[in-house]
C-alpha cells in the first residue's frame, strides 16, 4: 500500500511566499527607520500636542530591534514550520502595534507599515495545512 500525499495547493504556497517576503521586506524597512532616528534623531519631526510623548531615539531603537525580529521571522516562514507562522503573526502584530505610536512621528510611513502588517497576518492566518493540501 503506498501513502501518496494530496498535491499542495499553490494558493497557500504563494500566501505564506508573500507573507514571509513581506515580513522580509517590513523588516528591513524597519530597520533603517530605526537607523535613521538613533543616527539623527532630528530626522523625523514630532507633531505637538500628540497624547504619548514619544522619544525618537527610543522609538529608533524599538524599531531597530523589532525590524531585525520581523525580518528573521519573515526568513523562518519560508521554513513552512507551523512555530514560524505563529511567531510571524505575533511579531506582525507587535510591529502593528509599535507603528500605531509612531503615527504622530511619520504617519504615511506607519499607516503602509501597519497596513502590510495586517495583509502578513492574514496570509499566515489563512495557512493551514489542510489548506496546504487541497486541490483547486
Amino acid at each position: 500500500m503506498s501513502t501518496r500525499s494530496k498535491p499542495v495547493s499553490g494558493w497557500a504556497v504563494g500566501f505564506t511566499a508573500f507573507a514571509g517576503a513581506i515580513m522580509l521586506m517590513v523588516g528591513i524597512f524597519q530597520a533603517f527607520a530605526g537607523l535613521a532616528a538613533i543616527l539623527n534623531d532630528e530626522f523625523f519631526v514630532r507633531r505637538p500636542n500628540y497624547t504619548y510623548d514619544i522619544d525618537i531615539t527610543g522609538w529608533g531603537w524599538i524599531h531597530l530591534i523589532i525590524g531585525i525580529i520581523v525580518a528573521a521571522a519573515g526568513f523562518a516562514v519560508f521554513s513552512g514550520a507551523a512555530w514560524a507562522r505563529a511567531v510571524g503573526i505575533t511579531i506582525a502584530l507587535l510591529s502593528a502595534i509599535a507603528n500605531f505610536f509612531f503615527i504622530p512621528v511619520y504617519p504615511v510611513w506607519a499607516v503602509l507599515i501597519i497596513a502590510l502588517d495586517v495583509v502578513v497576518i492574514w496570509a499566515l492566518a489563512t495557512y493551514t495545512e489542510d489548506a496546504a493540501a487541497s486541490r483547486f
